[in-house]
């Protein structure tokens, strides 16, 4: 049985060799004659080696037309009862065929054992069709509903990674609107790291991962953005292994953990908001102390997105620790080769 191109097959060597079986094991009663020839034994032989291959054909024939898993029980009934009175007809031409080319062997006296051993023929090898084809269906319904699966994570992976782009644009458009307002000397400086910032962004939209050194990086061009806007009243305190510099991450996710440290908690010169991020084990830290801010709105963009993004690349979750003082992020850092410590 072969797979191909979704087409359900039976291979040619397994019909001819299964025929010929049958043709030999239905001979078995003449071979214990001992008077009986060996021209009669394969002539015998014959009839239900042809009828065999009659019934294979006629089968595989008939299987594009319909679909087990589908089928009424009762269409399945009439092709079958269609089948055995087919069989019937054309057993009886194979023996008086057989009878005309050698009339000194006496076949058509034997019509009704010839019958029974056609309706016996006919009725293993439809059902040998049958489990074939309805296992051959069951696979390509199996196979379906997993690409489907596949193209649903795949479809909800890409919305996720989209999030990003204009949720980070519209927070950094805020930005530069309060800088413009305040007519801050800087808000060139802003928009040129912003240019920077967003070239990083299209270079790195079609990967799912970037490396932590990278990562970096992007959170160093980010966080002169914040400091343009805040100056002291956000401090971020970096505390990442160089060791684990080549482990990975999904892109832009430190500078979505820092924007939701920001929306969630209130802060001011004289009471900042303390990030700190490092490398604890095989995870990245991100803490800040808890200031809660009331009246806060949240698109609910950041966490979220990051859980979404990891369960589709890691089996590691997310771990969310918070106290009344702290919350923390613990995030699982991914390797390329799972033996990364030796």
């Amino acid at each position: 049985m072969r797979w191909k191109n979704h087409i359900f097959q039976v291979s040619t060597g397994i019909i001819w060799l299964s025929s010929l079986f049958m043709g030999i094991l239905a001979s078995i009663p003449k071979i214990l004659q001992l008077n009986i020839t060996f021209t009669e034994l394969a002539v015998d032989a014959s009839i239900a080696f042809l009828f065999s291959l009659f019934v294979w054909y006629v089968n595989l024939f008939s299987l594009p037309r319909f679909s087990i898993v589908t089928m009424a029980k009762t269409r399945i009934i009439r092709k079958l009862t269609f089948s055995l009175l087919l069989g019937m007809v054309v057993m009886a031409i194979l023996v008086l065929f057989h009878q005309l080319a050698f009339p000194r062997y006496s076949f058509s006296s034997m019509l009704m054992m010839y019958q029974f051993r056609g309706v016996l023929i006919n009725l293993t090898i439809s059902m040998v069709v049958f489990f074939l084809y309805q296992n051959f269906d069951a696979q390509q319904v199996k196979l379906q509903m997993e690409r489907l699966k596949s193209e649903n994570i795949h479809a909800q992976y890409a919305l996720l990674k989209q999030q990003i782009d204009p949720h980070f644009l519209f927070n950094s458009l805020n930005t530069l609107k309060s800088m413009i307002d305040i007519q801050d000397k800087e808000a060139g400086d802003f928009v040129v790291k912003l240019s920077d910032f967003y070239r990083f962004s299209l270079e790195s939209r079609k990967e799912d991962l970037v490396s932590l050194s990278q990562e970096t990086d992007v959170l160093e061009a980010y966080l002169f953005l914040l400091h343009s806007r805040y100056e002291d009243s956000i401090v971020v305190r970096l505390g990442i292994s160089e060791q684990l510099m080549h482990s990975f991450i999904p892109p832009f996710t430190l500078q979505l953990l820092v924007e939701n440290c920001i929306k969630h908690n209130a802060f001011t010169r004289k009471k900042p908001l303390f990030i700190d991020i490092y490398t604890e084990d095989d995870h990245l830290v991100v803490k800040n102390n808890y200031q809660f801010r009331e009246n806060e709105q949240s698109a609910g963009v950041g966490l979220d997105n990051i859980k979404g993004r990891y369960g589709f690349i890691s089996q590691q979750p997310v771990a969310v620790v918070k106290s009344e003082s702290h919350f923390i992020v613990k995030l699982p850092l991914i390797y390329e080769n799972i033996d990364h410590r030796r």
